[in-house]
């Protein structure tokens, strides 16, 4: 296994308007290419923007939908991926035979669909169903998974995906600045980002405080520490919908180093190496190892229903 050049990227995005989007994935991932890079990673929804679907009746996310694989946007990623000779792994409705919906993320070379996965745990509306699997794949000799934003806020998604061969786990999201029951957590007003030119400063508290970076670092490093994996973050900056979202793309390795972090309060993108000897130098390595799970098998399996605990313990004559 060789050394891999990756990206990640932020830019923001808008709502429905997949042109505009794909042209603008397709200069950062140019710019990223000339770079050396072998893959570009973008956001959750990249290529049809996300938070403005939380209005959509079902009619609505039909039509922006596509199915995958044979959809118009996947042949344009195809595309973009032929002419400048990089992997590139966006986010997408995806709407199959059965008009089901999808929350989807691809990854696409010059020949076409790579993989596809879909979020397992899928909300912003109530018409998308949640998928089923988990996805591992080859890219250029490197076991990749997906795992799409809340997906990886439950711990074992992230443990499975590892345990399935992934070495690099892809984690596109649309996240921070949004309300939530934890400390410091709200939105930040769309005025800081228009007037980011005269004032970066108080926009850069905000994204950076526990509204936005602050949370992230509570959490994401420590999936790449716990599983020895690298993780390749990505995520919106600015606008999306009436939702003003922070970036933060970054690259982290298996020893829940920050490699490359996107800091621009615009769209931008960075690279990072990836080198094979950090898989088994890491501690999540040898915790992997380490694991005896005839002790927490059935535990894990158990259903969400705090009786079943209940149960588990009394068997247990606790």
């Amino acid at each position: 296994m060789k050394n891999l050049k990756i990206a990640t990227a932020q830019f923001e995005n808008r709502s429905g308007d997949k042109e505009y989007n794909l042209s603008v994935m397709e200069q950062i991932a140019g710019a990223a290419a000339a770079e050396g890079a072998k893959a570009i990673a973008f956001h959750e929804c990249s290529v049809t923007g996300y938070t403005f679907a939380r209005h959509l009746s079902k009619e609505q996310m039909l039509e922006l939908s596509e199915p995958i694989p044979g959809g118009a946007s996947l042949e344009r990623l195809r595309q973009i991926a032929e002419k400048h000779d990089i992997a590139v792994l966006a986010g997408l409705f995806e709407k199959d035979d059965d008009e089901k919906l999808y929350k989807a993320y691809v990854c696409i070379d010059k020949n076409g669909l790579v993989a596809r996965y879909r979020k397992l745990h899928p909300f912003i509306n109530p018409y998308l169903s949640p998928g089923n699997e988990y996805c591992v794949f080859d890219l250029y000799g490197w076991k990749c998974g997906i795992l799409i934003c809340y997906d990886n806020n439950v711990v074992e998604n992230v443990r499975a995906t590892a345990l399935l061969g992934a070495q690099v786990i892809f984690m596109p999201h649309v996240t921070m600045c949004t309300p939530s029951p934890r400390p410091g957590a709200g939105f930040v007003d769309p005025v800081l980002w228009e007037n980011r030119v005269n004032d970066p400063t108080s926009l850069r508290l905000e994204f950076d405080g526990p509204k936005g970076r602050m949370w992230l670092m509570k959490w994401l490093p420590s999936r790449a520490w716990d599983n020895g994996i690298y993780v390749v973050f990505s995520n919106p900056i600015g606008m999306d919908d009436d939702q003003l979202k922070n970036g933060c793309s970054m690259i982290i390795d298996p020893h829940g180093d920050i490699l490359a972090e996107c800091r621009k309060l615009d769209n931008d993108f960075v690279t990072a190496t990836l080198v094979p000897e950090k898989l088994t130098q890491a501690g999540g390595h040898r915790y992997t190892k380490a694991r005896r799970p005839e002790l927490y098998r059935d535990i894990i399996g158990q259903p969400n229903v705090s009786e079943q605990k209940v149960v588990w313990l009394h068997k247990q004559g606790e």
